[in-house]
């Protein structure tokens, strides 16, 4: 019998990255409180019968023995029961008689425990915050997202806080052992002819909802879409099953814009924002957060992301000042229809610009004159290097260099291998690539490569201080490192590629539309 001999891949020749000594992971015991509703009115009914049909003691003993057994597990516990005992109301008779207590325990057969990071933990992002008055002199506090999933593989948005002191050690602030999810407010305001424009890109648009629109002021409310909705629905004007059909769709699109608000006594760690509407019910994928400083000196913390249903797609923006109040909204327009879109943290030339992927394969760039319109984009890069041949995509929003934009990118190769690669881009043009190191900055280890995922290393976002480009990243999507740069070696690195392998100039410099896909 021949002897089989077998291979290993050859780690690449200087990788740049360092990896500190920090490993971040699920911790499963975290759990959120969700409505758990039984299927038909029927079995919610019975359920309330027999609930009903205990004596006061019973209940009362009950209701104590759940709350000592799951108080320490939420901080407003009695607040969630009693939240999820209003959506059964309506099916509880002679309801003025049940007492407080009776209302609890009928809340605790329709809520269940969610574990947000049972399954995955992963793919983080970075941005810099205002430091807080005990923060040490030359430090950078910073807010880091995570995407986390769990039963039933639907992400949400977790957060860790912290700081990087002067020598760039970096410390992270107590995690807390629960987590809540924040109040939703489904009464935006809404731009009428962007919404307008929106149902065009989804084929929604037509006599119905011109009419309903028609009626509409330039900016509208939620509660001002119902009752022109009420109004619409006795008009005999149209067939009820278009009617109806076209309701539906703007009810969906105005769904998936919301406004949500968590608690001032929740620290960062207890925060996550959970799929709300229609839209994101399966997940909200890869938020990459940007510290974005307007023309006047504004900062507001931008994030795009990607809301699945389990079928389609819808990309996302997520809009906060100060990480409790937060805005979701949809991007309209014909190329906000892929993945992996990467906000630049200012204006360009009085635009807005943003990194995405257009075909699935190739990184593209575009600008727009509004920020949640965009309507053009033109190719910036094919995959060029053998760790990339498969895919590429951004690793979150450029980081403002006096070289350049510099851009962390990550590529698919062999064996569906997810590696880190770094470029830098002009800064008066970033349609043009100054140059691109030729190898990967970081690949899975062998203590990464293991996970749900497996040989994927997988950044949304980073920052600079001190000189060092500091990298959170996710390995196997299953936990979370930090990688660090010194940005002087990069840029040497840069240079000396620059000299030796120059990037080919195939970039246009003109817009131009790119299929969706």
């Amino acid at each position: 019998m021949d002897e089989i001999k077998t291979a290993t891949r050859p780690a690449p020749a200087n990788p740049l990255a360092r990896r500190k000594p920090i490993v971040m992971k699920a911790k499963i015991g975290r759990v959120i409180t969700r409505p758990y509703l039984p299927s038909g009115e029927q079995r919610i009914r019975n359920v309330i019968r027999r609930v009903l049909s205990l004596d006061e003691q019973q209940a009362g003993a009950i209701l104590e023995n759940l709350l000592n057994e799951f108080s320490h597990r939420h901080r407003y516990l009695r607040a969630s029961l009693e939240r999820n005992f209003k959506l059964v109301a309506g099916y509880v008779p002679d309801i003025d008689q049940v007492s407080k207590q009776r209302r609890l325990l009928i809340g605790t057969y329709f809520t269940a425990e969610y574990s947000v990071e049972a399954a995955a933990f992963f793919n983080p992002s970075m941005v810099q915050v205002a430091n807080q008055e005990t923060d040490p002199e030359g430090s950078c506090r910073f807010v880091m997202s995570f995407r986390a999933t769990g039963e039933g593989h639907i992400s949400s948005i977790e957060f860790r806080s912290g700081i990087i002191d002067s020598n760039n050690d970096i410390y992270f602030d107590a995690l807390s052992d629960y987590i809540d999810t924040p109040e939703i407010h489904p009464n935006p305001g809404y731009d009428r002819h962007l919404f307008q424009l929106k149902l065009q890109e989804m084929g929604a648009s037509n006599a119905v909802t011109h009419q309903l629109l028609k009626r509409l002021p330039d900016n509208f409310t939620f509660n001002d879409l119902q009752a022109k909705i009420a109004k619409l629905q006795s008009n005999g004007q149209f067939r009820p099953q278009e009617k109806t059909a076209a309701i539906d769709l703007a009810m969906w699109l105005a769904r998936s814009n919301y406004q949500i608000l968590f608690r001032k006594d929740h620290p960062i760690s207890e925060r996550v924002i959970f799929p709300v509407s229609e839209s994101e019910r399966k997940g909200i994928e890869d938020a990459r957060f940007v510290r974005f400083v307007d023309d006047d000196g504004t900062v507001t913390y931008y994030a795009t992301y990607t809301a699945y249903n389990g079928e389609t797609i819808l990309p996302q923006l997520i809009e906060t000042c100060d990480f409790l109040t937060f805005k979701i909204i949809t991007l309209n327009g014909a190329q906000v229809q892929g993945k992996g879109m990467a906000l630049f943290p200012r204006k360009i030339r009085d635009k807005y610009v943003m990194l995405s992927r257009q075909d699935g394969e190739n990184n593209a760039i575009m600008f727009s004159d509004n920020l949640h319109f965009w309507q053009q984009a033109q190719l910036l890069q094919e995959p060029e290097f053998p760790y990339e041949f498969i895919q590429m995509g951004n690793g979150g929003s450029p980081i403002e260099t006096p070289e350049g934009w510099l851009v962390i990118t990550h590529g698919v190769g062999p064996m569906r291998t997810y590696s880190l690669g770094i470029e830098l881009l002009d800064l008066e043009d970033p349609t043009r690539v100054i140059n691109r190191i030729d190898e990967p900055i970081l690949v899975p280890n062998a203590h990464e490569r293991e996970g749900y995922v497996p040989n994927v290393v997988y950044s949304c976002g980073a920052l600079i201080h001190q000189d060092e480009l500091i990298i959170p990243y996710a390995s196997g999507d299953q936990r979370c490192g930090i990688a660090t740069l010194r940005v002087p070696e990069v840029m040497a690195r840069l240079a000396s590629n620059n000299a030796t392998n120059p990037v080919p100039t195939t970039t246009p410099t003109t817009p131009r539309g790119l299929p969706v896909g």
